[in-house]
């Protein structure tokens, strides 16, 4: 037997999970193969780059749009688990048909505007697709950039908050603020409140003042903690600032900021991951696609 789609095996693993454990990916691989009865030749069938095993693979996006659609959720490193909801929809349709899945899933892409077009694989196969190669691959690379930018969250979640201070101090020289070697993680008591600093030039006359909360990404941080910031950065008679965290801002914070003579910038969990991917931190290159097109200058030189 072929190894099921992605969209197959969510079926499987939804109802797999329905249990009071976690389990992790290969858990999840190991049920479809006792499950599916699935052959040697079938598990050590690799994804067209070579690179990986195809049922591994394709269970790691089940998993991922699972998650996506809120009916399963992650527990320690690399483990996830049944949420509520996915209890709720097992009731309700204990054959869980797929159609119903694509609609949570689309439904939790309404809800986060900025990954709208990260459904593109769920896309019903007689849809007329108007795009470009280039477009759709274009398409493909947000898709795989936003199911990374979920992985590099789960990944910050597991390290201390003082390696996490480390983390936003390397992005922010990385992103070329600040002269190399010149960012520093504080760990003075008189410091409470400012997490990081950076020399924007060599006699320190400019620095960057950095706030680092690592809190769970579905939290978020209100106007208090912002002015707690304010505060922290008074006492330094700083104007430059950054508040960097894992979890999301309330628009009473986002709205305080905004008003303020000082200069402090928000970057939430998303926008954090995405800067991440952007400027190499925490990630590596896994494949290359060359799109190669006619050179025009060698013909017309004919």
């Amino acid at each position: 037997m072929a190894n099921p789609t992605y969209q197959q095996a969510m079926q499987h693993i939804l109802k797999y999970m329905n249990d009071e454990h976690e389990h992790s990916i290969k858990d999840c691989v190991d049920h479809l193969e006792e499950k599916l009865e699935l052959t040697a030749e079938d598990m050590q069938r690799r994804v067209p780059s070579g690179r990986d095993l195809e049922i591994y693979n394709r269970v790691a996006w089940a998993l991922f749009y699972l998650k996506k659609a809120m009916l399963l959720k992650s527990c320690h490193r690399g483990y996830s688990a049944i949420a509520e909801e996915g209890r709720k929809v097992l009731s309700e349709n204990p054959e869980v048909p797929l159609k119903l899945l694509k609609d949570y899933i689309r439904n939790s892409n309404s809800a986060q505007s900025e990954e709208q077009s990260s459904d593109a694989l769920l896309q019903e196969s007689t849809e007329e697709d108007d795009k470009t190669p280039e477009e759709t691959i274009g398409a493909l690379s947000l898709h795989l950039d936003s199911r990374l930018a979920g992985e590099l969250l789960e990944s910050i979640k597991n390290i201390k908050p003082y390696s996490f201070e480390i983390l936003v101090v390397d992005l922010l020289l990385k992103m070329g603020y600040g002269l190399e070697g010149s960012g520093k993680v504080t760990n003075e008591s008189g410091d409470e409140g400012i997490d990081g600093i950076i020399k924007q030039d060599e006699l320190g006359l400019d620095m960057i003042y950095i706030q680092a909360k690592k809190w769970d990404t579905e939290t978020s941080i209100h106007r208090p903690e912002i002015m707690k910031f304010v505060g922290a950065m008074a006492g330094k008679k700083a104007s430059k600032g950054v508040f960097i965290t894992t979890a999301r801002f309330s628009k009473g914070a986002v709205d305080y900021a905004n008003d303020l003579a000082k200069r402090i910038i928000l970057i939430d969990g998303q926008a954090l991951a995405r800067l991440m991917i952007k400027h190499d931190l925490g990630v590596e290159t896994s494949n290359i696609i060359r799109i190669k097109k006619i050179n025009s200058d060698y013909f017309n030189e004919k």
